[in-house]
């Protein structure tokens, strides 16, 4: 079974084998969401955009499609909205806005997710 070595500059990515994709679990990320609990904190939102005139500058959007629970949303007027509430806290966020424009921290205590199984 060959293992996935690191991509070398100029070369194109190798997907993996069949049988090492063979070995691998079937996961879906909503089986995945249905197994935490998120306590709220209704006073201090832990994810946000920085400077939303940064965003409407931003071509690509990026942050619409990084999050796995969506916690990103655009408005009508193509505002981007932050659902925190949501968050799985996976940290996707913190490096995925090329122009560094959201601030992410980690819950308050007794706040955030709390796993169902582990």
């Amino acid at each position: 079974m060959k293992l996935k070595t690191k991509k070398k500059k100029g070369q194109p990515e190798e997907a993996l084998s069949p049988e090492l994709r063979a070995t691998l679990p079937k996961v879906n990320i909503n089986d995945l969401v249905v197994s935490i609990k998120y306590y709220v904190d209704e006073d201090f939102a832990h994810i946000q955009i920085r400077d939303h005139s940064v965003c409407t500058r931003c071509a690509t959007k990026p942050c619409l499609d990084f999050c796995p629970v969506q916690v990103f949303t655009a408005d009508a007027q193509g505002k981007i909205m932050v659902g925190y509430q949501a968050c799985v806290e996976c940290g996707s966020c913190r490096i995925g806005c090329p122009l560094k424009n959201v601030d992410w921290q980690l819950p308050r205590g007794g706040h955030g997710v709390a796993y169902k199984f582990g």
